[in-house]
């Protein structure tokens, strides 16, 4: 069955100017404030779009290196995941062009080679990379912690 997710946005004046809110309807996302100058400048407390996929991307590829790991009988104690979405200016567009994934594992007994192969595999499976492949390069640095 197919799940189905939910966000709703509100937006008021122009875009310079305006302002606006999103929130989840699932209650995890509480409705934040955002802005254009939130996204282009300083955030000033409020998100932006690409702040949220940055956090979507960082999740679901977090759940897709477990899983990996798991099917090679090596599961984390712990993965830290940070992801950097870059939005600039293309042309006469803006765009996100970017995805750095940076990821720092508690694996035991993995190889570190072995954790980067799974965490680029992992990159190529998470459905939030699925969806950016085509469009956003995207990049992954994988390391165990000392």
């Amino acid at each position: 069955m197919a799940a189905k997710r939910t966000a709703q946005a509100v937006w008021e004046n122009d875009l310079a100017h305006g302002h606006g809110t999103v929130k989840g309807t699932s209650g995890a996302l509480p409705e934040v404030a955002v802005s254009w100058a939130s996204r282009t400048e300083a955030p000033g407390g409020k998100t932006s779009p690409e702040e949220l996929l940055a956090a979507a991307h960082a999740s679901c590829f977090s759940m897709a290196l477990s899983a990996g790991l798991g099917r090679l009988q090596k599961p984390p104690s712990r993965l830290a995941v940070s992801a950097t979405a870059t939005f600039d200016k293309v042309g006469d567009a803006w765009k996100v062009t970017t995805m750095e994934l940076d990821v720092v594992g508690r694996v035991p007994g993995i190889a570190p080679a072995d954790f980067v192969k799974a965490a680029e595999a992992a990159s190529q499976g998470c459905p939030i990379s699925g969806a950016l492949k085509g469009n956003v390069a995207i990049s992954v640095r994988a390391r165990l912690e000392p």
